[in-house]
Parts: structure tokens; C-alpha cells; sequence
């Protein structure tokens, strides 16, 4: 499949230089070998969790921030975001010293609002769904005259979360197969160009939860299609419509897009903490609830554990239930 004629793709050379900008600032997360014990699948995960502000987001985020002009880093950047691109784009500002807004739903999780506060952000709380916390951001665009750092529809955005696949190439120059936790598809285009350029035969799989099949539900009509609703306890996956340009990207180079149900995502995270010692939040470990499901034999997979910010009172609930 290709893309449509009229979307430009990301290019490697793009994540190349996004690699040099955000160095020293987005670390280069471990990639551990678990499983494989008692007839478990052997794959290995990538530790998004463990980036400055808990998730990969801070490699678009300073990507995008970092290129701005003076006069535009003058007035400010918002964004509209769930909770983790928020607290990248709040980080990105800080570090380079730049007023931040962060426009965040009212059901967003308390431990993601008071990380982007942490961070010197202003958060403001909007609606429940990306819609109404978008118009609200673009509101406030207009009227203080900020520059919008989108959570997932913009090359800049896209180079940036492409560095994590660079990196699983070099860390795993077998990679077979890579799967990736899927919301707007930022995350899965840049992680594809990389990974598909330097391991054409590499495959590249999206997950996204069975009560946010965007990507799914866009796939089978062959274009971005706006779903009425979403619901998970994987909430940095809610996003109710793909972007445009992450459309193009999946079209043109994701594999597969595979849902997962809420009793996979949850079991995922209990798996990662008995098995792996690692702190995922649900979206993050969408990825390894379907490795665990597909069971896959082969050699060379991975799993990107997206981010990790979750509630206490939550993980608790996760890893005993």
C-alpha cells in the first residue's frame, strides 16, 4: 500500500537529525530480553518508560520545540494532550525557556496534570475528548498568539519519536518484528521510516485497545475515520481519529494493526512488573499484551513499553488484581 500522493513521509535523513538535536536531553532507553521461561514467549522491550518525564513523547516534543524560532519561543508553545506529550512539551519548554500551556481533559489522570504543573506548564482542563481540548488549545493559540506543538500530526513530532526505532535497530540488529503501542500514530510512523529503512524486512505492528480502534476502523475505509467515542484504561491510546500524515505513514509501512481487550492490557502490566521488574502504564504495555497474546517464535521482537505514568492507587490495582 502507498501513501497518498499529496502526504509527504518523514525521511530517514529527518530522524537522523532529530537524533543529534535531542541528544543529551532524550536518553537512549535499554532495550532487556524477557520471557522465555515456562513456554512464555522470548522477546525483548524497549524502555520508553524510563525517558525524562516517564514516555517517549520527549523525543518529538524537544524535537519540535528546539526548532522554533526566537520570536515563536518568545510568545510561548501549547499543545493538547492527554497527559504525556503535555509533560515532554512542558519539559522541552523549561529546558530551553519557554513559557508552556498544556490543555488536558477533565478525566485526565492526577499523576499526569501535576507532572506537567511540576514541570512550569499552565494546565488547563477542557472537555473529555481531543476535539474539545484541541478547539481549546487553538482558542487560546490565537488569542495569546502561541505556536500549537501537536501530541502526533507533524513531521517535526514524527522525526522525533522515529529515534526510538534507530535505536532498536542498533541495539537489536536482528529485530524481526517490532510492536508498538498505537494512539494518534506518531509513536508507530516514525519508528516505521526508521525501522523500514535500514530493515526493509523487518515487520512493523500498531496495537491500539479494542475501545480505540481509530487505526483499525481508518484502515478498512482507507481513510482517517473520527469514531464517536473511545474508552480504555489505556488513555495516552484515546485519540478518536489518526492524523492525516500518521495515516499516510501506517498506510504506507505499518504491517499490521492488531486491538488488544482491557483484560490483555491489564495482565500486560502485571506481567511486566512480575516478570520484568518494569513500571508500565496500560497504554504502554499494549504492545507486550499482544506479543503475549500472537506468542510469536521467532527471534528479534520487540516491544516498545510506551510510557509509564500511572497512579499508584491504579498500578496497585493492576499488579494484584
Amino acid at each position: 500500500m502507498t501513501a497518498p500522493a499529496s502526504t509527504s513521509l518523514v525521511a530517514l535523513d529527518d530522524i537522523r537529525a532529530a537524533a543529534s538535536r535531542i541528544a543529551g536531553v532524550a536518553r537512549r532507553t535499554p532495550l532487556i530480553d524477557v520471557g522465555g521461561i515456562n513456554g512464555e514467549p522470548a522477546f525483548a522491550i524497549k524502555c520508553e518508560n524510563m525517558q525524562p518525564a516517564g514516555a517517549f513523547k520527549i523525543r518529538g516534543a524537544y524535537n519540535m520545540v528546539a526548532q522554533l524560532s526566537a520570536e515563536a519561543r518568545g510568545a510561548g508553545v501549547i499543545t493538547y494532550s492527554s497527559g504525556n506529550h503535555g509533560q515532554a512539551m512542558a519539559l522541552a519548554a523549561r529546558l530551553l525557556g519557554i513559557r508552556a500551556v498544556v490543555v488536558m481533559p477533565e478525566t485526565a489522570p492526577r499523576v499526569k496534570v501535576e507532572g506537567a504543573e511540576r514541570l512550569g506548564a499552565e494546565v488547563l482542563l477542557a472537555g473529555t475528548t481531543v476535539l474539545e481540548r484541541k478547539a481549546r488549545a487553538e482558542s487560546e493559540a490565537a488569542a495569546h498568539g502561541l505556536t500549537m506543538v501537536p501530541p502526533f500530526d507533524h513531521p517535526w513530532i514524527i522525526a522525533g519519536q522515529g529515534t526510538c526505532g534507530l535505536e532498536i535497530v542498533e541495539q537489536c540488529p536482528a529485530v524481526s518484528a517490532v510492536y508498538v503501542p498505537m494512539g494518534g500514530g506518531g509513536l508507530v510512523s516514525g519508528v516505521s521510516v526508521a525501522v523500514k529503512s535500514l530493515r526493509r524486512a523487518t515487520r512493523v505492528v500498531g496495537v491500539e485497545p479494542e475501545g480505540a480502534p481509530k487505526m483499525t476502523v481508518s484502515r478498512a475505509a482507507g481513510h482517517p475515520v473520527t469514531l464517536p467515542k473511545t474508552a480504555s484504561i489505556a488513555d495516552g491510546l484515546l485519540s478518536i481519529r489518526p492524523g492525516d500524515l500518521t495515516f499516510a505513514h501506517v498506510q504506507a509501512l505499518v504491517d499490521d494493526v492488531l486491538t488488544v481487550s482491557e483484560r490483555e492490557i491489564e495482565a500486560a502490566v502485571k506481567w511486566l512488573f512480575d516478570h520484568a521488574n518494569v513500571v508500565a502504564e496500560p497504554s504502554g504495555a499494549a504492545s507486550v499484551a499482544a506479543v503475549l497474546r500472537q506468542r510469536p517464535a521467532a527471534d528479534g521482537i520487540v516491544a516498545i513499553i510506551s510510557g509509564g505514568n500511572v497512579s499508584p492507587q491504579d498500578y496497585a490495582k493492576y499488579i494484584t488484581g
